[in-house]
């Protein structure tokens, strides 16, 4: 029997659910192929260094799913059933689409925990979804992207305001200040096709900045993967040298590609990152994460309810 409720599949990257489990999910990245044992290694030292062996980054995602389905049943009583699917983990993205057509859905909307497209990225997700979709026939409409999303920038200019006040204090009244947006790094080929990645994570970063009223800003960019192949830079613990040797006393991090608590945040940023200013001699203040903030949820709740008026009612 059909269901009546439009299905929402919330897409995210994923990770794993336990120390235990790092070894499947780097060989999923991996297309298949088991890493060495210093990247094994590697992989788990940083994961231990956050979580110290107990495991809450899939929570974070948990609660967002949770928070979704809470905003949307505010909107729309009732119309909207959310599911859950990750890029490299259990729940996959074809698991999330099985559910929902195990529960006789026909139609639904797939969103991606991440504001700014790419093909590299989240075209990947929805290329997954829609091919199981079709395989299972679900109507499946694609939001792309939402990084200008009023609600969106306006959670993250409190976040960068809250961050800015905090550094000020630190650093010391008059001290030269800088703000470095960032995102994860992508292959340097996506500009060779006119993706819209780069463009989209500079439209943010100015909307965030000139609504915190941050006129010393630059963009920089995180994590970028090992291959032979060249990533897009530079990388932010380059900036961070860059504006130590212009006399700056403090970096404000706004890691904007990201909005929820988990490795690139947690290690590349707070200890790496960090590691690195504590060397420079600047003080290095993130912003918080977006996680569940109300303002968040109703952005994406939006996005899906603008979706279903487009395509389904």
């Amino acid at each position: 029997m059909a269901n009546p409720r439009t299905g929402v599949l919330v897409m995210s990257y994923g990770t794993p659910e336990s120390m235990e489990g790092i070894e499947e999910y780097y060989t999923h990245i991996r297309r298949g192929h088991a890493p060495t044992p210093e990247q094994l290694a590697e992989l788990t030292e940083r994961y231990d260094a956050v979580v110290g062996g107990v495991f809450p980054l899939r929570e974070n995602t948990n609660r967002q799913a949770e928070g979704l389905q809470a905003a949307l049943d505010a909107a729309a009583p009732g119309r909207y059933a959310v599911y859950q699917g990750l890029k490299h983990a259990r729940p996959y993205i074809e698991d999330g689409v099985a559910a929902m057509a195990a529960d006789g859905v026909k139609q639904a909307i797939g969103i991606v925990l991440a504001p700014h497209f790419s093909t590299m990225s989240v075209g990947g997700y929805m290329k997954r979804a829609q091919e199981k979709a079709g395989e299972l026939g679900i109507a499946l409409q694609e939001v792309e992207s939402y990084h200008m999303h009023p609600k969106l920038i306006e959670a993250l200019v409190k976040r960068v305001k809250d961050a800015y006040a905090e550094l000020e204090q630190k650093a010391g009244s008059g001290q030269p200040l800088k703000a470095l947006f960032s995102a994860h790094s992508l292959p340097a080929r996506i500009r060779d096709i006119g993706d819209p990645y780069e463009r989209q994570l500079l439209e943010t970063s100015a909307a965030v900045a000139d609504g915190a009223g941050v006129t010393d800003w630059q963009f920089t960019w995180q994590s970028a993967g090992r291959t032979r192949e060249p990533w897009l830079g530079p990388d932010i613990l380059e900036t961070l040298k860059e504006v130590a040797k212009a006399g700056y006393k403090g970096v404000l991090s706004a890691p904007i590609g990201f909005v929820s608590e988990h490795l690139e945040v947690l290690y590349d940023i707070d200890i790496e990152a960090q590691a690195v200013a504590k060397e420079l001699g600047i003080q290095l203040v993130r912003i918080d994460m977006l996680g569940t903030d109300p303002l968040y949820m109703e952005t994406l709740a939006d996005c899906v309810e603008q979706a279903s008026r487009d395509v389904f009612l």
